[in-house]
């Protein structure tokens, strides 16, 4: 699968480790950065191309890292077409993907050891989207929110 992925200085150390990861278990990646340490940087910068990268390709999806994973996902959500969701346990990455179609995983560095994010992200993965018509009739009202401001 294609995944992309960003983060800013608080995240990065993780987004490395979890290329690595992703390569080794057959994902194709493509990182947005940051590419070196710097305390300064702008989330925004790196998520918000990231998100845009998911949004352009449908069959991708996007991991949005930083301290805590709330301004990623704020910044990742701010793009038309991405669904990004803060995740935190086994059973919200499972809830993501099968009930909002979530294509983008935010997560907190600060918050989660790096094993557990592996099992996040995995869970996310292998999760699929089963489209009851509940959860689409209700992804449907987003985009068109999205798209002309009315629900």
């Amino acid at each position: 699968m294609r995944i992309h992925i960003g983060s800013d200085h608080a995240g990065l150390d993780f987004k490395n480790e979890l290329i690595t990861h992703l390569v080794v278990n057959g994902h194709d990646v493509t990182d947005h950065g940051p590419y070196e340490y710097d305390a300064l940087d702008d989330y925004p910068d790196f998520c918000i191309p990231c998100a845009e990268a998911v949004a352009k390709d449908s069959t991708s999806l996007g991991i949005v890292l930083g301290g805590s994973g709330n301004g990623e996902q704020m910044a990742a959500n701010k793009v038309k077409g991405v669904r990004a969701a803060l995740v935190w346990s086994i059973e919200t990455a499972k809830l993501a993907r099968e009930h909002n179609n979530a294509n983008v995983i935010s997560l907190g560095q600060r918050l989660h050891d790096a094993d557990f994010v592996k099992q996040l992200i995995d869970t996310f993965i292998a999760t699929k989207f089963p489209g009851d018509e509940r959860h689409v009739r209700r992804i449907d009202k987003i985009s068109n929110y999205e798209v002309t401001g009315e629900i």
